[in-house]
């Protein structure tokens, strides 16, 4: 990059930051009231009839991925999710009193927010994130791939008529309309936090932009599938969650962890719900096509399973919705145990529970660390090993992976499109991140008469033992 190019993102990004900051200021006088009434109307410019749809058909057409079906029923969900997880939470003002220890708690903006939103969800994803800031009292910057840069501008100018409408400065939300690698790069630099959902690259400079920054992990799920499990159902799930939008999402079921006893009668169903079985030639085919010089080929990242197959030279059937690849090793060798951004899922065999837990462990710890995992079980006990066993962020009992671990209507997991991975997955928060990340929080502590513990209360039986 020449220092001209340098200059002029460096000059082009600091314009657009001392825009937002303006609109921020003016943001940060409003009331509750206000700024709950802004949110929902931001997001109902959105979600409604007409906007949704068009929204949804672009984000197909530009992006190549995915499907209009995936996309709509998406910004649905998380749209309305998110803006249902925040009616009546406080982020203005005093907003936790602990009369106990006199500590009085005052939200605060961070200010400005740059948001780096990725392709093969340009449509939720802008929308989650501005409402989560708005609700903050912060502008927010949305900086696209530039696959998808004209469905985030879309979505930005339904959203800057809505806040001129509301009588709010229209640059608390920005678009970048031709986003660059060097202007992204100055946007992480400049702003005062960093929300970057996307490649592990992209998180990583986000790290290393010396801003504030919440980053996403890398995913790679694995769930597991015992002997007590509801069989229909789980295939039935499984079905709907993995070929979601062609498995855009980062939560879709990489691999199956399958009780041997079962394991037949699990494929058989899975084949019931539109599932096709390749074979070791099929399989070798698959794997030179999914694949290309050791990296993902983006021909067959999000797209239907005739696609994949076309591309892979194997027939399947046109009424086949994902396809399945027997697998039995884990690492570099066997490349189906990674991540695959596409509607082909691995199956492994297991005999006792333990077997399992290690091989969901040793399938994260080759890629998809403090991601999430799932279960489909009726058995308390595997359930609690897999869950306090494994390093993970989030695991999902008896449901479809994608459909639940950024929230569901189904579930209590909080609303989003930016899922935390933990130290494990080289992130600084383990949890959904939400509009609460998006707060400072000023703690008032006043005087009260001090209370000191005793080395009874403190030290207990140790005490006794020295």
């Amino acid at each position: 990059m020449s220092n001209e190019t340098n200059q002029n993102a460096a000059a082009y990004v600091a314009e657009l930051v001392e825009r937002a900051r303006k609109a921020q200021e003016v943001l940060e006088d409003y009331s509750q009231e206000q700024v709950d009434k802004l949110v929902a109307a931001v997001v109902w410019n959105i979600v409604k009839d007409g906007p949704a749809q068009e929204i949804s058909k672009l984000a197909v057409e530009e992006s190549r991925m995915g499907n209009f079906e995936g996309k709509y029923n998406k910004l649905m969900a998380k749209g309305k999710g998110a803006l249902r997880d925040m009616i009546g939470k406080k982020s203005v003002g005093v907003i936790e009193v602990d009369e106990e220890k006199q500590i009085m708690k005052i939200a605060k903006p961070v200010g400005v927010i740059g948001a780096l939103i990725p392709c093969t969800n340009p449509e939720a994803t802008p929308t989650v994130k501005v409402s989560h800031a708005l609700k903050g009292r912060n502008a927010i910057i949305l900086s696209p791939h530039p696959r998808t840069k004209k469905t985030n501008t879309f979505i930005a100018n339904i959203m800057r008529e809505t806040l001129k409408k509301y009588g709010a400065p229209e640059d608390l939300v920005i678009a970048m309309e031709e986003p660059t690698m060097d202007i992204s790069n100055e946007l992480m630099k400049q702003c005062d936090m960093v929300l970057a959902t996307g490649g592990a690259g992209l998180v990583k400079s986000a790290y290393s932009s010396g801003t504030p920054a919440y980053g996403v992990g890398a995913g790679n799920a694995v769930i597991v599938v015992d002997e007590t499990a509801d069989i229909k159902d789980a295939a039935h799930k499984i079905m709907l969650s993995k070929t979601f939008d062609f498995a855009t999402s980062c939560s879709a079921e990489n691999s199956l962890v399958v009780q041997e006893s079962i394991y037949d009668e699990l494929i058989e169903a899975l084949k019931a719900e539109g599932g096709y079985l390749t074979n070791a030639k099929e399989k070798e085919k698959l794997q030179n096509a999914v694949w290309v010089d050791g990296h993902l080929n983006a021909k067959i990242i999000a797209q239907s399973a005739q696609t994949i197959a076309d591309v892979a030279a194997i027939t399947i059937g046109n009424d086949r919705k994902f396809i399945m690849v027997e697998e039995n090793g884990v690492g570099k060798d066997h490349p189906f145990s990674g991540e695959k951004l596409s509607v082909v899922v691995a199956i492994f065999k297991y005999n006792d529970f333990e077997e399992a837990v290690n091989r969901v462990n040793e399938i994260t710890r080759y890629q998809g660390m403090g991601h999430s995992c799932g279960i489909h079980s009726f058995n308390e006990d595997h359930i609690m090993q897999l869950a306090l066993k494994t390093k993970v962020s989030r695991m999902n009992v008896n449901q479809g992976q994608s459909l639940a671990n950024t929230g569901n209507w189904f579930n209590g997991m909080p609303f989003t499109t930016s899922l935390g991975c933990g130290s494990w997955g080289g992130n600084s928060v383990s949890e959904n991140i939400t509009w609460k990340h998006l707060i400072n929080t000023t703690w008032v502590s006043k005087h009260f008469t001090p209370v000191v513990p005793t080395d009874e209360e403190l030290f207990g039986d140790v005490m006794l033992e020295d």
